[in-house]
Protein backbone atom coordinates (compact mmCIF):
# COMPACT_ATOMS: atom_id res chain seq x y z
CA UNK A 1 0.00 0.00 0.00
CA UNK A 2 1.19 3.27 -1.05
CA UNK A 3 0.57 6.80 0.87
CA UNK A 4 1.49 10.18 0.13
CA UNK A 5 1.10 13.12 2.40
CA UNK A 6 1.07 16.35 0.71
CA UNK A 7 3.90 19.19 1.70
CA UNK A 8 4.12 17.98 4.96
CA UNK A 9 6.85 20.90 6.25
CA UNK A 10 3.97 23.00 5.70
CA UNK A 11 0.46 21.41 5.72
CA UNK A 12 0.93 20.34 9.83
CA UNK A 13 -1.37 22.56 11.93
CA UNK A 14 -3.48 21.92 15.00
CA UNK A 15 -1.26 18.32 15.54
CA UNK A 16 -3.46 16.59 12.59
CA UNK A 17 0.17 15.05 11.76
CA UNK A 18 -0.74 12.57 13.74
CA UNK A 19 -3.61 11.27 11.04
CA UNK A 20 -0.60 10.01 9.50
CA UNK A 21 1.84 8.87 12.34
CA UNK A 22 -1.35 6.93 13.67
CA UNK A 23 -1.91 5.17 10.15
CA UNK A 24 2.02 4.41 10.30
CA UNK A 25 1.32 2.64 13.28
CA UNK A 26 -1.47 1.08 12.07
CA UNK A 27 -0.09 0.11 8.61
CA UNK A 28 3.54 -0.32 9.06
CA UNK A 29 4.54 -2.51 6.16
CA UNK A 30 2.87 0.39 3.94
CA UNK A 31 5.08 2.82 2.09
CA UNK A 32 4.40 6.42 3.33
CA UNK A 33 5.58 9.10 0.78
CA UNK A 34 6.36 12.55 1.92
CA UNK A 35 6.28 15.31 -0.68
CA UNK A 36 7.41 18.36 -0.31
CA UNK A 37 6.21 21.58 -1.70
CA UNK A 38 9.32 21.38 -4.10
CA UNK A 39 8.81 17.97 -5.07
CA UNK A 40 7.17 15.82 -7.51
CA UNK A 41 3.98 15.10 -6.76
CA UNK A 42 3.51 11.26 -7.10
CA UNK A 43 0.48 10.47 -7.04
CA UNK A 44 -0.14 12.56 -10.46
CA UNK A 45 2.57 10.06 -11.67
CA UNK A 46 1.40 6.67 -10.88
CA UNK A 47 -0.76 4.80 -8.47
CA UNK A 48 -1.27 6.04 -4.97
CA UNK A 49 -3.57 4.58 -2.28
CA UNK A 50 -4.23 7.50 -0.20
CA UNK A 51 -3.40 10.83 -0.80
CA UNK A 52 -3.23 13.06 2.79
CA UNK A 53 -2.90 16.88 3.10
CA UNK A 54 -3.57 18.88 6.46
CA UNK A 55 -4.29 22.22 7.44
CA UNK A 56 -2.04 25.47 6.39
CA UNK A 57 -1.48 29.10 6.76
CA UNK A 58 -3.64 31.44 4.56
CA UNK A 59 -0.88 31.92 2.75
CA UNK A 60 0.55 28.66 2.16
CA UNK A 61 -3.00 28.23 0.59
CA UNK A 62 -2.07 30.17 -2.03
CA UNK A 63 0.92 28.41 -3.03
CA UNK A 64 -0.32 25.30 -2.86
CA UNK A 65 -2.96 26.14 -4.84
CA UNK A 66 -0.49 27.17 -7.61
CA UNK A 67 1.42 24.11 -6.84
CA UNK A 68 -1.30 21.75 -8.04
CA UNK A 69 -3.30 24.16 -10.72
CA UNK A 70 -1.06 22.54 -13.24
CA UNK A 71 -2.10 19.29 -12.31
CA UNK A 72 -6.05 19.59 -11.93
CA UNK A 73 -6.59 17.63 -14.99
CA UNK A 74 -4.64 14.52 -13.75
CA UNK A 75 -6.24 14.77 -9.90
CA UNK A 76 -9.53 15.10 -11.59
CA UNK A 77 -8.34 11.67 -13.14
CA UNK A 78 -7.53 9.95 -9.68
CA UNK A 79 -10.43 10.94 -7.97
CA UNK A 80 -12.54 9.78 -10.91
CA UNK A 81 -11.14 6.73 -10.89
CA UNK A 82 -11.21 6.25 -6.81
CA UNK A 83 -8.08 7.20 -5.50
CA UNK A 84 -9.16 7.77 -1.48
CA UNK A 85 -8.14 11.62 -0.32
CA UNK A 86 -8.35 12.84 2.59
CA UNK A 87 -7.88 16.62 3.46
CA UNK A 88 -8.35 18.27 6.60
CA UNK A 89 -8.61 21.61 8.07
CA UNK A 90 -8.69 24.01 5.34
CA UNK A 91 -6.87 22.27 2.79
CA UNK A 92 -10.51 21.57 1.19
CA UNK A 93 -11.06 24.95 -0.16
CA UNK A 94 -8.15 23.80 -2.51
CA UNK A 95 -9.74 22.08 -4.37
CA UNK A 96 -13.12 24.24 -4.44
CA UNK A 97 -14.26 26.94 -6.65
CA UNK A 98 -12.39 30.16 -4.84
CA UNK A 99 -11.41 31.79 -1.10
CA UNK A 100 -13.07 35.45 -0.84
CA UNK A 101 -11.18 38.05 0.84
CA UNK A 102 -12.54 40.86 3.45
CA UNK A 103 -12.10 43.25 0.91
CA UNK A 104 -14.76 41.13 -1.80
CA UNK A 105 -11.01 39.92 -3.69
CA UNK A 106 -10.36 36.46 -5.04
CA UNK A 107 -8.53 33.57 -5.02
CA UNK A 108 -9.54 31.31 -7.81
CA UNK A 109 -8.82 27.67 -6.53
CA UNK A 110 -9.14 24.27 -8.58
CA UNK A 111 -12.99 24.11 -9.15
CA UNK A 112 -12.90 20.44 -8.84
CA UNK A 113 -16.58 20.80 -6.93
CA UNK A 114 -18.63 23.63 -6.19
CA UNK A 115 -17.75 25.47 -2.78
CA UNK A 116 -16.28 28.68 -2.02
CA UNK A 117 -14.70 30.16 1.25
CA UNK A 118 -15.47 33.70 3.02
CA UNK A 119 -12.41 34.26 4.98
CA UNK A 120 -12.88 36.43 8.23
CA UNK A 121 -9.00 36.96 9.64
CA UNK A 122 -10.34 39.42 12.01
CA UNK A 123 -12.35 36.80 14.00
CA UNK A 124 -11.36 33.02 13.97
CA UNK A 125 -14.03 30.59 14.35
CA UNK A 126 -13.83 28.04 17.28
CA UNK A 127 -15.98 25.16 18.13
CA UNK A 128 -16.60 21.30 18.85
CA UNK A 129 -18.83 19.19 16.12
CA UNK A 130 -20.43 15.92 16.45
CA UNK A 131 -22.14 14.38 13.05
CA UNK A 132 -22.77 10.67 11.90
CA UNK A 133 -21.61 9.06 9.11
CA UNK A 134 -22.38 5.29 7.88
CA UNK A 135 -24.65 5.27 11.02
CA UNK A 136 -21.21 6.35 13.11
CA UNK A 137 -20.60 9.18 15.60
CA UNK A 138 -17.95 11.50 14.40
CA UNK A 139 -16.42 14.21 16.43
CA UNK A 140 -13.83 16.76 15.83
CA UNK A 141 -12.84 20.47 16.88
CA UNK A 142 -12.97 23.13 14.32
CA UNK A 143 -10.64 26.14 14.30
CA UNK A 144 -10.56 28.59 10.99
CA UNK A 145 -11.28 31.49 9.67
CA UNK A 146 -13.67 30.59 6.71
CA UNK A 147 -16.66 29.57 6.10
CA UNK A 148 -17.88 27.65 3.18
CA UNK A 149 -20.90 27.73 0.92
CA UNK A 150 -22.21 24.97 -1.41
CA UNK A 151 -25.24 25.37 -3.95
CA UNK A 152 -26.54 22.62 -2.22
CA UNK A 153 -25.53 19.85 0.47
CA UNK A 154 -25.48 16.94 -2.33
CA UNK A 155 -21.73 16.30 -1.42
CA UNK A 156 -22.29 17.04 2.32
CA UNK A 157 -19.87 14.27 4.14
CA UNK A 158 -20.75 13.88 7.99
CA UNK A 159 -24.65 15.25 8.97
CA UNK A 160 -24.41 17.91 11.45
CA UNK A 161 -26.31 17.04 14.91
CA UNK A 162 -24.29 19.63 17.35
CA UNK A 163 -22.42 22.53 16.33
CA UNK A 164 -21.44 24.25 13.23
CA UNK A 165 -21.49 22.49 9.28
CA UNK A 166 -19.58 24.19 6.60
CA UNK A 167 -21.41 27.26 7.85
CA UNK A 168 -23.46 28.43 10.76
CA UNK A 169 -27.00 27.23 8.30
CA UNK A 170 -25.46 24.11 7.05
CA UNK A 171 -26.76 20.61 7.71
CA UNK A 172 -24.09 18.95 6.99
CA UNK A 173 -19.70 19.28 7.49
CA UNK A 174 -17.06 18.67 4.93
CA UNK A 175 -17.25 17.63 1.12
CA UNK A 176 -17.45 13.61 -0.29
CA UNK A 177 -16.96 13.57 -4.26
CA UNK A 178 -16.52 9.16 -4.92
CA UNK A 179 -13.40 8.81 -2.43
CA UNK A 180 -12.52 11.98 -1.98
CA UNK A 181 -13.50 13.33 1.99
CA UNK A 182 -12.58 16.90 2.99
CA UNK A 183 -13.45 18.31 6.49
CA UNK A 184 -12.77 20.90 8.22
CA UNK A 185 -12.50 18.73 11.10
CA UNK A 186 -8.96 18.45 13.07
CA UNK A 187 -8.06 16.86 16.41
CA UNK A 188 -6.94 14.50 15.15
CA UNK A 189 -9.96 12.86 12.57
CA UNK A 190 -8.09 9.33 12.53
CA UNK A 191 -6.97 9.44 15.89
CA UNK A 192 -10.33 10.21 17.43
CA UNK A 193 -12.69 8.59 15.14
CA UNK A 194 -11.98 4.57 15.12
CA UNK A 195 -14.74 4.04 13.03
CA UNK A 196 -14.50 6.51 10.59
CA UNK A 197 -10.42 5.22 10.00
CA UNK A 198 -11.78 1.73 9.63
CA UNK A 199 -14.01 2.73 6.68
CA UNK A 200 -11.23 4.35 5.25
CA UNK A 201 -8.90 1.44 5.74
CA UNK A 202 -11.69 -0.82 4.12
CA UNK A 203 -11.75 1.45 1.24
CA UNK A 204 -8.23 0.71 0.87
CA UNK A 205 -8.58 -2.95 0.63
CA UNK A 206 -6.83 -3.20 4.16
CA UNK A 207 -10.08 -5.25 5.32
CA UNK A 208 -10.54 -5.34 9.37
CA UNK A 209 -6.91 -4.79 10.23
CA UNK A 210 -6.76 -3.60 13.68
CA UNK A 211 -6.28 -0.02 14.67
CA UNK A 212 -3.09 1.04 16.33
CA UNK A 213 -4.42 0.86 20.39
CA UNK A 214 -7.69 -0.40 19.35
CA UNK A 215 -8.44 -1.01 22.71
CA UNK A 216 -7.93 2.09 24.49
CA UNK A 217 -9.05 4.07 21.50
CA UNK A 218 -12.26 2.59 21.57
CA UNK A 219 -12.09 3.30 24.89
CA UNK A 220 -11.30 7.17 24.56
CA UNK A 221 -13.72 7.61 21.96
CA UNK A 222 -16.81 6.05 23.42
CA UNK A 223 -15.79 8.50 26.73
CA UNK A 224 -15.58 11.64 24.00
CA UNK A 225 -18.80 10.94 23.07
CA UNK A 226 -20.35 11.17 26.72
CA UNK A 227 -18.23 14.23 26.95
CA UNK A 228 -19.26 15.65 23.68
CA UNK A 229 -22.90 14.86 24.89
CA UNK A 230 -22.63 17.55 28.06
CA UNK A 231 -20.93 20.37 26.03
CA UNK A 232 -21.38 20.60 22.21
CA UNK A 233 -24.22 22.65 21.18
Amino acid sequence: MKIEILFPEFCNLFGDTYNMIYLEKTLPDAEFIRTPIGGAVRFTEEPVDLVYMGPMTERMQERVIEKLRPLKAKIQAAIDRGTVFLFTGNALEVFGDYIENEDGSRIECLGLYRLFAKRDMMHRHNSDFEGTFEGETVMGFKTQFTMAYTPDESLGLFKKVKGVGLNRKAAWEGIRLHNFFGTYLVGPILVMNPPFTKYLLRLLGAGDVPLAFEKENMEAYAQRKKDFAEKVH
